[in-house]
């Protein structure tokens, strides 16, 4: 039996998305920029799914764009606001790639966080100034699930650099988080549907009123000329109902799912020595220190291994999990995340994330305890 814990990475489609899907790819197929019936069946599904989207994010159906995605829309908000507005972009250490590289791309600033993951208010102050046209701090990290203090770096946006606007990827966020309170005061959001539930492939940008970046892609006028490309009919649709389902469940997923990460993070801390979880506030004993992270990820750093050969591992026993280190023209480099906070690179290439999900049960959570502890054992007494 498959043991999945690789949820932030991507969610199994919920089958209530598969059902929406399956008519509008076989029966309802028209373009919904067409005139005939078909066409503005088509256009109908685009306008509930708009409005579904906007009470779960917290906007306006006007404000939603629908994009390829959550790369895509971060790339609209930030490569457009820039092209819109000139000046530079700014963004947390701990970014997104999505978001990351673009603003390196654009001549941007990185503002550091400090060891618990979480941003360096008084750095953002310091790199705000007139020339700042936008700024960019996730909700959730996806490797870590630490929750950046949006609120706060909005005031201060808004007081240091009155002209720029500022956008947060909430793309690890909407199961976890009221994405809607959480996110209020952002020029821009960005979500993706594959992360709660939705298919892969399609996306939304929350647009507010005053925040028109320059499109990326031109040609055929939709989304009020804001994204071309005919829509993702079917895509958007499950999206839609994807994520009035997360936002439904939230409250009961909240913490069920706590429960079983802290059971999770606590039992392999306990069974081995040597080991470091990210972002935990205080003492990190059992249960503790946890309130700054989503609810669904249990990131571990190990002393003396390297994640690549325990996922090799973990994959052996069925279970699928993943590490936050990226591979590159064939070297493997730490994670940029744990960096940024300070981990060392040794420690840093020994991390595992094992993220849940509103499936996860506690037979996987059983399987996982069983099989790490062993599997780190096992390769530190081969050095790996």
């Amino acid at each position: 039996m498959v043991h999945y814990l690789d949820n932030a990475a991507t969610t199994p489609v919920r089958p209530s998305a598969v059902n929406v899907m399956l008519p509008l790819l076989t029966e309802t197929y028209g373009n919904p920029s067409g005139a005939h019936r078909m066409a503005r069946d088509a256009n109908r599904v685009l306008d509930d799914a708009r409005a579904t989207m906007a009470e779960a994010l917290g906007a306006q159906p006007g404000q939603i764009v629908f994009t390829g995605g959550g790369t895509e829309a971060d790339a609209l908000a930030v490569r457009g606001t820039v092209a819109a507005r000139g000046g530079i972009p700014v963004c947390s250490a701990i970014e997104h790639h999505a978001v990351l590289d673009p603003v390196h791309h654009l001549g941007g600033r990185v503002v550091a966080v400090g060891p618990d993951g979480r941003l360096d208010l008084a750095a953002l102050e310091e790199a705000l100034d007139p020339s700042v046209s936008l700024v960019s701090v996730m909700l959730a990290n996806n490797e870590t699930g630490i929750i950046q203090p949006i609120a706060e770096a909005v005031e201060i946006v808004r007081r240091k650099a009155p002209g720029a606007l500022f956008h947060t990827d909430a793309v690890q966020a909407l199961c976890w988080v009221d994405v809607a309170e959480a996110a209020a005061a952002a020029d821009l959001v960005s979500v993706s549907a594959h992360k709660f539930g939705g298919p892969k492939g399609v996306g939304v940008l929350v647009v507010r009123d005053g925040a028109d970046p320059e499109p990326l892609l031109l040609g055929g006028g939709q989304e009020r000329a804001r994204r071309g490309g005919t829509q993702n009919v079917a895509g958007i649709a499950a999206m839609a109902v994807a994520a009035a389902e997360t936002v439904a469940e939230r409250p009961a997923a909240l913490p069920r799912v706590a429960a079983l990460r802290d059971r999770l993070a606590d039992g392999i801390r306990a069974a081995l020595p040597g080991v470091v979880e990210t972002g935990v506030v205080g003492d990190g004993g059992p249960g503790a220190g946890r309130r700054h992270k989503t609810a669904n990820i249990c990131h571990l750093c190990f002393e003396g291994i390297e994640s690549e050969a325990l996922l090799f591992l973990l994959e052996k026993e069925d279970i699928m999990a993943s590490a936050a280190s990226s591979c590159a023209s064939g070297a493997i480099d730490p994670s940029h995340v744990l960096l940024a906070m300070g981990f060392e690179r040794d420690l840093a290439f020994g991390s595992l994330r094992l993220s849940l999900g509103y499936g996860t049960t506690e037979a996987d959570v059983s399987a996982a305890l069983a099989v790490v502890p062993a599997a780190v054992t096992r390769l530190r007494e081969r050095g790996s």
